[in-house]
């Protein structure tokens, strides 16, 4: 008789922490998500605002006679356009772009469209892809996202490494929105590991800014690659949060809210530990800069903020219930927002009155800061057990990394320091045993390791 009387409290209870675990979650805002990051500087966020132009600048037909230009105009110089290629150029292989050769800001940037929701290829790039289904350095990555941006990289090779050559100070940038976020951040990641295709181009000189990004490769390789990716999320912005395969984006887009609110509660229950363990799970790559603009339980949008950092756990885990999460994915709203973030930094620069001298220190003080921080969120995914994750080797020639694959012979280089000749890489226990079996073969390695160094 008492058990049959405790069943109704246990209930009781139970459903009274199922209600207070639902209200937290529905109290979790996008401002959670970055509240212990850093803030952005001016220098550094600079390029976003105005990569956003160009990514619009896709949208036209003709940039001497713009339909949808923004206020302040697409800051393109139609003379300075290499090219344009469109649906009917690409073939339905990647999604639409231009080559421009920014002489302004000494850059050379190719500009990538967002999804096209009318045309068929781009679901196609975008669903093509299973867990697990493409490998590459020790990570995975989106199949489809790979394949377009290997496409672009062999219809563009030539070009791209003449102007590299030609213009040898000028910045190789790869910009994209949404889809094309996830084609440029492949482009970033086989460019660096192909640097001989375009020239041996240094580490140091390629840059890729994604915007509102797919999650399109896992934890270790974004993390590495936090050096060369950027990723911008405005808001609540859903899809560098969709923790769910791609293929079912579509589902949570055209579905709002209920199958939006019920993955979302799903995803919660998953443990965070289960999802940095696993080896396939895709995120949004490299560094985040979140631009917060709006606060809970007040109405309307507030001065931006853009936070950064490079972080391992807590990276944009969880869809944020909130009627925004699709308008914050839009280009057109990213654009202002950071238009209106960088007028705000540039306006508190003017307020401090910074002398040129004391900016290239703040430079040169980021730059160093951003090393460190970056080093740091490698230690933290070794740290966290992060499949494949490694630190970079100490002494430059040799890996200290054994996962029993082959990741460590691909072309991809340490994540920190600049791409440059391919070296030798052999262990030391490798090195030692032939040495100690008196095999030419080691003294022959210990030189070409010692030539290399």
């Amino acid at each position: 008789m008492s058990i049959i009387c405790g069943v109704p409290l246990l209930e009781c209870v139970y459903c009274l922490a199922c209600a207070r675990w639902a209200w937290k979650r529905c109290l979790h805002t996008a401002g959670h998500d970055s509240e212990t990051w850093g803030l952005a500087t001016a220098e550094e966020f600079e390029p976003v605002p105005r990569l956003c132009r160009y990514i619009l600048a896709v949208y036209e037909e003709d940039l001497r006679h713009p339909l949808f230009e923004p206020p302040g105009g697409y800051g393109i110089n139609p003379d300075w356009l290499i090219l344009r290629k469109t649906y009917e150029n690409t073939q339905g292989h990647a999604p639409p772009y231009i080559l421009y050769l920014d002489h302004d800001h000494a850059d050379i940037v190719l500009a990538i469209r967002g999804l096209n929701l009318a045309k068929e290829s781009d679901y196609q790039v975008l669903l093509d892809n299973k867990l697990g289904k493409k490998k590459v350095d020790g990570g995975y990555v989106h199949n489809g996202l790979l394949k377009a941006a290997g496409w672009v990289l062999e219809a563009e090779c030539d070009i791209l490494k003449e102007l590299v050559e030609k213009h040898p100070n000028y910045t190789l940038t790869f910009a994209g929105h949404s889809l094309g976020s996830g084609v440029a951040a492949m482009l970033a990641l086989v460019v660096v590991q192909h640097h001989d295709k375009l020239g041996n181009i240094d580490r140091r000189r390629i840059r890729c800014y994604a915007i509102a990004p797919a999650r399109c490769m896992s934890l270790n390789l974004a993390v590495r690659y936090a050096d060369v990716i950027n990723s911008v999320v405005l808001q609540d912005d859903f899809l560098p949060r969709t923790a769910t395969p791609l293929e079912d984006i579509f589902k949570s887009v055209f579905c709002l809210p209920c199958l939006l609110c019920m993955r979302c509660m799903r995803d919660t229950c998953i443990p965070e530990e289960k999802m940095l363990r696993d080896p396939r799970r895709l995120y949004a790559p490299g560094r985040l800069y979140h631009i917060v603009e709006r606060k809970p339980f007040r109405l309307g949008r507030f001065p931006p903020v853009v936070r950064t950092a490079v972080p391992v756990d807590g990276r944009f885990e969880h869809i944020v219930l909130s009627c925004n999460a699709t308008s914050d994915h839009a280009i057109i709203w990213i654009e202002r927002e950071a238009r209106r973030a960088m007028d705000l930094m540039l306006e508190k620069d003017r307020i401090m009155e910074i002398p040129a001298k004391q900016r290239m220190e703040r430079q040169e003080t980021l730059a160093r800061e951003h090393s460190e921080e970056h080093k740091a969120a490698l230690q933290r995914a070794v740290t966290l057990s992060v499949p494949h994750a490694y630190l970079p080797s100490r002494y430059g020639t040799f890996d200290e990394h054994e996962d029993g694959d082959n990741s460590h012979k691909s072309t991809g280089e340490s994540s920190v320091g600049s791409s440059g000749k391919s070296k030798t890489k052999v262990s030391w226990n490798e090195l030692i045993e032939r040495l100690f079996e008196k095999d030419e073969s080691g003294l022959m390695l210990l030189k070409e390791s010692h030539r290399d160094a």
